[in-house]
């Protein structure tokens, strides 16, 4: 007696449609976890924002005389000065640390041998495991007494711009505390992240348009300027901007390294200088209570605004830039 066995027929669908794909029990818990993911994040960014906006409510009442961070002081006037020096420190330390930043990247991806690529990469990336607390003290100790003779010749020799003045009857900073010194700290901070970005997408520019480049004719900088870099466009405004917000950010270095005072000024080389929101948070939330609190809760909220608008610009500026692929 023979027996026969009969395999299952396979699913079929009506002429002219495609096949449902099956779903595995793999891709619905990846799905899944990715959808719960994204939410989460949505979830944190609100509940930090409502956190912000109810805590800071007391700090906006019209009478602030027992508030003893504003002291009478209106909250927008206390607060405006801290937004430019912010901006002005944050600024600074871009300015310095772009062309670094690219020079250092072109280099690794273009210049450099392979060895010493990965050697430089290796300490670059280094740098970024620092603690913020040692940047501080190496600013305040040793690169800011370092840098007063510069910051004399320069009130001497370049004294006729008002970014190297000095009020009158007054002298450049003596001990290296200025607002330069904490732009220049946070230019080394920064670093990191913007030549490591920088470099990954020098590296990923098509070699098609690289040899194209060179075959015609083009010497290596040509080329550079030709390809690469309208290729990384985005991504280095895309390096800048993540930078940047590690800038306005940025609490213990600014802190340690700055002298601070609530004004308003674009003297690099005084001993008065603009504080930043994350500085000035540092050093009087000890002190602070009841609406102080509140007042440094409401600083928190107007950097979070600042640091959003920072980086709505940049996905802004990248998505403009999007229609140009540089594989096609």
């Amino acid at each position: 007696m023979t027996t026969t066995t009969t395999e299952p027929e396979a699913p079929t669908s009506a002429p002219g449609t495609p096949p449902k794909a099956v779903k595995r029990p793999g891709d619905l818990i990846f799905s899944g976890t990715a959808l719960g993911s994204g939410l989460i994040i949505l979830v944190v960014l609100a509940a930090v924002a409502l956190f912000l906006i109810i805590q800071s409510l007391p700090a906006f009442k019209p009478d602030t005389t027992d508030n003893n961070i504003l002291r009478g002081q209106p909250f927008l006037e206390w607060v405006w000065p801290l937004v430019f020096g912010t901006l002005w420190a944050a600024l600074i330390a871009l300015v310095i640390a772009s062309p670094i930043a690219l020079g250092i990247a072109l280099f690794i991806s273009h210049y450099a041998p392979r060895r010493l690529a990965s050697a430089i990469g290796y300490v670059i990336d280094l740098l970024a495991a620092v603690p913020s607390v040692v940047f501080g003290l190496w600013g305040a100790l040793t690169f800011g007494p370092m840098l007063v003779p510069i910051y004399r010749w320069l009130n001497e020799n370049l004294g006729w711009i008002p970014l190297f003045a000095v009020p009158e009857n007054a002298a450049p900073s003596g001990s290296g505390k200025t607002i330069l010194t904490a732009g220049l700290v946070l230019a080394v901070m920064i670093l990191p992240i913007m030549t490591a970005i920088c470099r990954e997408i020098f590296l990923q520019t098509p070699k098609l348009h690289e040899e194209a480049a060179l075959a015609l004719g083009a010497t290596r900088w040509e080329m550079i300027r030709m390809a690469v870099l309208p290729f990384a466009r985005s991504g280095m405004v895309s390096a800048a901007m993540l930078a940047l917000g590690r800038a306005l950010g940025e609490t213990m270095a600014v802190a340690m390294v700055l002298a601070p005072s609530s004004l308003v000024t674009f003297q690099l080389l005084s001993t008065v200088n603009p504080s930043t929101i994350p500085a000035t948070i540092a050093l009087r939330f000890p002190e602070a209570h009841g609406d102080g609190t509140a007042t440094l809760v409401a600083a928190g909220l107007i950097l979070f605004l600042v640091t959003f608008g920072v980086n709505f610009l940049a996905r802004w500026i990248v998505s403009r830039r999007a229609e140009f692929s540089g594989a096609n």
